[in-house]
């Protein structure tokens, strides 16, 4: 096996024990001997790929922007014919897909973001990215704001562990933020009849 091939699996291996320790002991008990122990990789050649923990818990964090950032490219091509809204449609389809993630996941996420914050600027403006783009294919862009929201919330009450709604319930909320035909009263009634910005007097 070359050095690329074999420095890639320890990585992944590296990873996977950290996702492992995570799960099984909590976010506190991640250390790099921990990892090593796991892993079976040497100290030496795991502090060769991450110098320290908070370099584990961000690599981690891009791992999963870049799970996320497939899942919405791949769900988007699906739906880009079937619906009227597909950037609101793929953003709640998205924060679905977070729940269904490893609770272990959802931990090392906010581990890394707990030790960097600053993990959170290229996240906030992918997001404000998309939002511009769901305001511009929706016939009322404050709903639409909302329903992402919503859709947004629910998936980070879920990852805190701080959520009243599971199961069925949230499998059905999720369902009718995600039908548009559900919310095309609420956009009659609404429309565009006050222009963006401004207030109704």
């Amino acid at each position: 096996m070359d050095n690329p091939s074999r420095s890639e699996r320890s990585r992944k291996a590296a990873l996977s024990a950290a996702l492992t320790i995570i799960a099984r002991d909590g976010p506190g008990r991640l250390t790099l001997d921990a990892i090593a122990r796991e892993s079976g990789l040497s100290k030496g050649g795991l502090m060769h790929q991450f110098r320290n923990k908070e370099a584990v818990l961000r690599a981690l964090l891009e791992q999963q922007f870049v799970h996320f950032g497939e899942f919405s490219k791949e769900f988007r091509s699906k739906t880009a014919n079937s619906s009227d809204q597909p950037e609101l449609a793929t953003q709640i389809a998205t924060s679905r897909e977070l729940i269904a993630q490893q609770y272990s996941v959802a931990q090392a996420m906010l581990g890394a973001l707990a030790q960097d914050p600053g993990l959170l600027a290229d996240a906030r403006a992918g997001d404000a990215e998309r939002i511009a783009e769901i305001k511009a294919e929706a016939s009322d862009p404050d709903l639409a704001v909302l329903r992402w929201a919503a859709a947004r919330g629910l998936a980070l009450m879920a990852m805190l562990r701080i959520s009243p709604i599971a199961g069925d319930d949230l499998e059905r909320l999720f369902a009718r933020l995600s039908d548009d035909s559900r919310w095309a009263a609420l956009e009659q009634a609404e429309g565009k009849t006050v222009p963006q910005g401004a207030s109704k007097t």
